[in-house]
């Protein structure tokens, strides 16, 4: 099988297409035909080896040399303990621990997977797990009327973030660069800033902040947040996020306020429902571009660079 690998972070430059064996499932893993693998910033983020907590498992080399982890296709072979799934059935699903998503095909535990919705295509598929994921735990608890801003609200969950807030009734500000504003409006922000020329933190109060690339100071944050109101942060560099953790974290109980990072809770029973949202129509996926598995590097540069508009898929057959 063709597959996307490396075997030293860096820039996408690292990356290169090898042949490789078709790998076989064991127990309950899924050997899964791969037709489309979203890009997360997680996968930026694996490939540089920066921030620190993407070099887990793998200080020195990558854990696993081939990325991507949303993955949506068709079963090829299953292993002797799944009862879930047989070969022909379309799948999707979140691989974070094994990736792979990158290649022909994938192998993936049993657990991790999902029918795909027919209504879905696998491209539309494959966007929701992570960043879908993200985005609904992340604004899960604005109610109508109260005030929230999404830091990095232009990309894939920050797309999915605007939608659901607003159909909490949420007052939603969306923050990202100058290319993003109109993009950002179309999904229904209320308004935008252009994080280059305005700090969204010296503006507010808000209700509910969800940062997607947290890096500035946790008191710009508590300034920002009204009283009982709630700051959550996903990714961002290792000095912001312990910051929140420690500093943040007794700062905002000192005021009345609660600043921590999202523990995003994987798998189905999570992604599930936003999938089925999408497929009544109440939520939009907004795929920008989509790439060939020749172009990976070319994928991976793009959103790590913060160019997509929502989701980037790569295609692979």
């Amino acid at each position: 099988m063709r597959a996307v690998v490396y075997d030293r972070y860096g820039s996408a430059d690292v990356l290169r297409i090898e042949d490789l064996p078709k790998p076989s499932p064991s127990g309950r893993q899924v050997l899964v035909k791969v037709a489309a693998t979203s890009v997360n910033l997680s996968d930026w983020e694996t490939l540089r080896g920066s921030p620190l907590y993407s070099r887990i498992g793998g200080l020195r080399t990558p854990a696993r040399r081939t990325l991507g982890s949303d993955i949506a296709g068709w079963v090829d072979a299953v292993g002797p303990a799944v009862t879930r799934f047989r070969p022909g059935d379309e799948v999707y699903g979140d691989n974070l621990l094994l990736k792979g998503g990158f290649a022909e095909y994938a192998i993936a535990p049993e657990s991790v997977l999902a029918h795909k919705p027919t209504a879905l295509t696998f491209a539309e598929a494959s966007t929701v797990p992570q960043a879908g994921v993200i985005a609904q735990q992340g604004t899960d608890g604005a109610a109508a009327g109260q005030r929230i801003v999404i830091n990095g609200a232009g990309g894939g969950s920050g797309s999915f973030a605007i939608q659901l807030a607003k159909r909490l009734g949420a007052e939603v500000t969306g923050v990202d660069n100058a290319s993003k504003l109109d993009f950002m409006r179309s999904l229904g922000a209320d308004k935008v800033i252009d994080y280059r020329s305005e700090d969204f933190t010296r503006s507010g109060p808000y209700d509910l902040i969800l940062d997607l690339v947290a890096h500035r100071s946790v008191f710009a944050y508590r300034r920002a947040l009204a009283p009982g109101g709630r700051y959550r942060c996903v990714g961002g560099s290792v000095r912001t996020l312990l910051r929140v953790l420690t500093i943040g974290s007794v700062a905002g109980w000192l005021t009345h306020r609660r600043l921590g990072v999202l523990a995003v809770k994987e798998g189905p029973a999570h992604f599930e429902p936003v999938a089925d949202l999408c497929v009544a129509g109440d939520l939009a996926v907004h795929i920008d571009r989509t790439f060939t598995l020749d172009q990976v590097p070319e994928a991976l540069a793009y959103v790590g660079e913060g160019r997509a508009r929502g989701k980037v898929v790569v295609t692979v057959t």
